[in-house]
């Protein structure tokens, strides 16, 4: 008996020593963001991308039919290997958040493995798109402090989710649909994977949020949404100028296009300031 008590006050003390000598990371620093603001019906819809290259043509095609925009988390070796969707995506208005390169288990990493991963990722896909992304979803939800540091330390927000479709469980897309209908709010973040159950859910949650006062935004967008922001669809036609011409682009559907191009008034000198009045017919 005595023995055995003193083997275990032994093992408390060479642990409690190792404890007190292991570099830690505290517990206290940068916080996931769950969700947005609830005083504006405004919902974001987060898909995060390692795989299923092969239903994001379609997803991509029915938010433009829809006229909403996405934010799409990308792994860095997926993107390297898809930059003409991530291309398309960033080009037809979405926004592209960062998912680490490798998909690992950032709770099994340090903060300087973490740091690493999340970098990575960022030198790809800004190599993509030029500009550099802001927003961090880790891999597999976890949440510890090493990621929590690392991704702070790299400047990133990092985002969860308040709605989980569990698509890559169910992959049933009456059941997806209903998960998100039944447990959508005001300012929610829904997190969703490309997957054919997926694809073919998105067009109905669309139509019945839109038909319950919801908007579709971006992450960024939502977490600076407030009663008085309008939605991204609510931006009009705008003119613009190149030198010796004018011209008008107009969005329809969420794309910006080009009108035909008409010489202007007088000629416009390269590095000029020029103000012109937005119209629309």
């Amino acid at each position: 008996m005595r023995l055995a008590v003193l083997t275990a006050v032994l093992c408390l003390a060479v642990g409690g020593l190792w404890w007190r000598w292991s570099p830690a990371v505290p517990a206290t620093g940068p916080q996931p963001v769950y969700h947005g603001p609830g005083d504006s019906r405004a919902v974001a819809l987060a898909v995060n991308v390692d795989w299923g290259e092969e239903c994001v043509p379609e997803i991509l095609n029915i938010c433009r039919e829809h006229d909403i925009h996405l934010t799409f988390f990308v792994t860095g070796r997926w993107a390297g290997k898809f930059p003409d969707l991530v291309r398309r995506m960033a080009e037809e208005g979405h926004e592209i958040g960062n998912h680490g390169f490798g998909h690992p288990h950032p709770d099994m990493l340090s903060v300087e493995q973490n740091l690493r991963d999340i970098q990575r990722a960022e030198t790809v896909i800004r190599g993509i798109i030029s500009r550099r992304t802001t927003l961090f979803a880790p891999p597999y939800g976890e949440r510890g402090p090493a990621v929590l540091q690392a991704a702070g330390q790299a400047g990133y927000r990092t985002i969860l989710w308040s709605v989980d479709t569990l698509d890559w469980k169910v992959r049933n897309a009456d059941v997806i649909t209903g998960r998100v209908v039944n447990r959508v709010h005001p300012g929610a973040i829904v997190l969703m994977h490309p997957l054919d159950a997926t694809t073919k859910a998105l067009p109905v949650i669309i139509t019945e949020l839109e038909k319950d006062g919801y908007r579709f935004v971006t992450v960024s967008r939502l977490l600076g949404v407030g009663s008085e922001t309008k939605p991204e669809s609510a931006q009009g036609p705008r003119r613009e100028t190149r030198s010796g011409q004018q011209f008008v682009r107009t969005r329809h559907r969420g794309i910006w296009s080009a009108g035909k191009e008409f010489p202007a008034p007088g000629r416009i000198e390269a590095g000029s300031a020029v103000i012109l009045e937005v119209c629309s017919r």
